[in-house]
C-alpha cells in the first residue's frame, strides 16, 4: 500500500547569498506549493543560523511537509517534499536554478508506505 511520495532534492553550485536569504527560500516554498497544489497549515518556520551557517525551513502541509536545509559555505541545499497523494514531479532543477542559483540538481523520488 502506497501512502505517498517523497522527493529528496540535492541542489549544488548554489549562490551562497541566496542560501542565507529567508525571503528567497520562502519564494521557493511558494513556487512549490503552487506547482504541487499543496495546502500549507499555519505559517512556515525559519531558523537562521549564525555565520557562516544557512537556514532551516519547514512548512507543515495538509499533505505532509516541505523542508529545506541550506549550507552557504558549501553552495548546497537539501530540499525534502513529502506528499500523501501522488503528484507529477515538478521541475526541481529549474526551480533550484531560479531561486537558489543552483548549477546542478539531483532528485530522488521515493514511494512511501507499507512495502512501497
Amino acid at each position: 500500500m502506497t501512502t505517498g511520495q517523497e522527493w529528496l532534492v540535492d541542489a549544488s553550485g548554489c549562490a551562497p547569498e541566496r542560501l542565507k536569504d529567508a525571503p528567497a527560500l520562502a519564494a521557493l516554498f511558494e513556487a512549490l506549493v503552487v506547482a504541487l497544489d499543496l495546502k500549507v497549515v499555519g505559517q512556515p518556520q525559519w531558523h537562521v543560523f549564525p555565520e557562516p551557517g544557512g537556514i532551516t525551513g519547514l512548512a507543515l502541509l495538509a499533505e505532509s511537509h516541505l523542508a529545506i536545509h541550506t549550507f552557504p559555505e558549501h553552495g548546497f541545499a537539501a530540499l525534502n517534499v513529502y506528499c500523501c497523494r501522488t503528484r507529477a514531479c515538478p521541475d526541481f532543477a529549474a526551480l533550484a536554478a531560479r531561486y537558489l542559483g543552483a548549477t546542478s540538481c539531483r532528485v530522488r523520488e521515493l514511494s512511501r508506505g507499507v512495502e512501497a
